[in-house]
């Protein structure tokens, strides 16, 4: 049963905040890379830390990275999920291995969702 106007309208802004959200997530890590980056190219660059701070800092740019990846990635399955409502209304919500529905509830929750319950958890199954 395809979705109504009043859950895909829902639906839109729930997605349109949700990429703002992660743009905001990425931008601030720009922010904080640059930020990074000027102060290693400030004057006391010259003066080196100790192995640990630096060990420590390598770690904590590894993380943010590892979170600017994840989040990159969030924000692409979001665009997707607008694109697909937009070029699509009629289908948007219907299960991309069995067409069934994916289901309001679902949607709400994640509204990147492609797929109903049952065939995520056999893909996720799938060794």
């Amino acid at each position: 049963m395809p979705l109504k106007k009043k859950q895909l309208e829902h639906l839109e802004k729930r997605l349109l905040e949700e990429r703002a959200r992660a743009r905001k997530a990425l931008g601030l890590f720009d922010q904080r890379s640059q930020a990074d980056r000027d102060s290693s190219d400030s004057d006391m660059s010259s003066y080196t830390d100790h192995m640990a701070d630096q060990g420590t800092e390598a770690q904590e740019r590894e993380k943010a990275a590892a979170f600017a990846t994840k989040e990159g990635r969030y924000l692409y399955r979001l665009e997707e999920a607008l694109r697909r409502l937009y070029a699509d209304p009629d289908t948007f919500g219907s299960c991309h291995t069995c067409a069934s529905d994916v289901g309001f509830e679902r949607l709400d929750a994640l509204p990147h969702a492609r797929y109903c319950i049952e065939c995520k958890r056999k893909e996720e199954a799938t060794p």
